[in-house]
């Protein structure tokens, strides 16, 4: 069952009808589900599929892009000596179809293109030379090594540059998603449950598809992560080696940001972490934010050069926070664990992160969808220790003379507003207003995962969001 995705399969379904050849490019994340996707949309009818082996020589992949043309149609293929040779057999696979749209689905893809193959030109000659100049072609490639799909198909500044017809990056799950997902396997979970498993995995399809209905998520946290041989207990690892031919570099700079709540500058970055100013951390943490690890956002007020990186991956910040430190190897580190100040500590810096990953929802729940507007945040520059500075870590900066000051709380129980606690929002507005002598009316919103207390207090907020607004499709 395909749940979500709606978009993306329409686009996809579209292919087939389109007047001109396609050369779509399916990325994102390992385990988000681009070949799940693509397979179910096509329900397996393709004219040819195939998938390239990780870490193999050229011979390997040539003798398996033999197999797989063999699969589909072509009993007698031979063993190609080159990719320009495979794909010259291609078309003659695809010249003896009789389906009005040939649709032809390379998965891997990055893994095929090893050193000195000439992969990439063999590719490019077959679109280029071939493919586009028919109408009945549809190519859709895939591959888990985003950077790579990004920088030599996307972004190619060669031969294969602006050839692209369409690309799909494919998200993880939002919460609407997650509860669908839930509900199809019968988990048995109430929001509250899926928000904090949310805020462990994120919305990877993959991990969810390992929790055991029997299990509470407890039971399955430890299960899935801290067990000797959990399945997901090396996942860190695999997933930025698979994202990454040379991954160092960007576990440097996700671990620097790890530990920074509000996040760092560029400059930050360097002088922290002792890393080059060069194009290579440019390309880095544009790749980091198209894989979606990391958010790039402005200070409220300050220009685009001072811009700050901070990490909103889940599963990322899970494993900084929990994983990477269960020295003990402690099999029940996290049933454990629970209701401790580490715990507590966490579900806040997590449900923060969580509503970051929900911006839409939160922007359709005050009736901005359709309104200019930029999320950011914002850090006092007092020092003073008579008067301690202020960070706000959401602020919305509408279009319509608005800005959304927002405080996020993530509670078992319905959250009570608290004198101490407006007088803290309170502190924060009139420093802020004062800071930065914005002339916009500042609003005050509660993003409350367990709903509020309808006390006098709580009326100090303008807009008052629940978790039915965060599940919002």
């Amino acid at each position: 069952m395909l749940i979500g995705r709606k978009k993306e399969k329409e686009l996809l379904a579209k292919l087939l009808y389109e007047e001109e050849s396609s050369f779509v490019a399916v990325y994102g994340r390992r385990r988000v589900g681009k070949t799940y996707l693509v397979r179910k949309t096509f329900e397996d009818k393709f004219t040819f599929f195939h998938t390239g082996l990780a870490n193999s020589p050229l011979n390997k992949q040539l003798a398996a892009w033999r197999t797989s043309l063999r699969d589909y149609g072509m009993k007698k293929a031979r063993l190609p000596h080159t990719w320009l040779d495979a794909f010259d057999m291609l078309k003659e696979l695809v010249k003896v179809s009789n389906e009005p749209k040939k649709l032809l689905f390379i998965d891997e893809l990055p893994w095929m293109d090893t050193h000195k193959s000439g992969f990439l030109p063999a590719l490019e000659y077959f679109w280029n030379g071939w493919a586009s100049a028919r109408n009945d072609v549809v190519l859709i490639v895939c591959g888990s090594a985003t950077s790579w799909i990004i920088n030599n198909i996307i972004k190619n500044h060669g031969g294969l540059h602006n050839r692209i017809t369409h690309n799909i990056h494919l998200q993880p799950f939002s919460l609407h998603e997650c509860e669908q997902y839930a509900a199809s396997k019968r988990l048995g979970m109430n929001r509250r449950q899926i928000m904090e498993c949310y805020m462990v995995m994120g919305g990877v399809p993959y991990y969810w598809s390992k929790l055991a209905r029997e299990r509470s998520l407890a039971q399955n946290v430890d299960a899935l992560f801290f067990e000797q041989d959990a399945v997901l207990r090396d996942e860190f690892g695999n997933l930025f080696a698979s994202l990454f031919k040379k991954p160092e570099p960007y576990i440097a700079v996700v671990g620097l940001l790890g530990t920074k709540k509000a996040g760092m500058t560029r400059e930050e970055l360097i002088e922290t972490g002792g890393l080059s100013d060069n194009g290579k951390l440019t390309e880095v943490l544009e790749n980091l934010e198209a894989c979606g690890f990391i958010r790039k956002y402005k200070s409220f007020g300050m220009k685009n050069k001072n811009a700050l990186y901070q990490l909103i991956d889940s599963y990322t910040l899970f494993y900084y926070q929990f994983i990477q430190q269960n020295l003990q190897s402690d099999e029940h580190f996290w049933s454990a664990n629970i209701a401790t100040p580490l715990y507590y500590n966490w579900c806040g810096l997590a449900f923060e992160r969580l509503c970051l990953l929900h911006l839409p929802q939160i922007k359709a729940a005050l009736g901005i969808s359709g309104m200019v507007s930029n999320a950011c945040s914002w850090v006092s520059t007092r020092k003073s220790e008579e008067e301690k500075g202020v960070q706000i870590d959401l602020l919305i900066d509408r279009n319509d003379e608005v800005i959304d000051l927002c405080e996020m709380k993530f509670t078992k129980a319905a959250y009570s507003v608290s004198d101490e606690d407006v007088e803290k929002m309170m502190h924060r507005q009139s420093v802020f207003a004062a800071e930065t002598s914005t002339r916009k009316a500042i609003h005050l919103v509660l993003v409350s995962a367990s709903g509020v207390v309808r006390n006098a207090n709580a009326n100090e907020f303008q807009n008052i969001l629940t978790a039915e607004d965060l599940f919002a499709q």
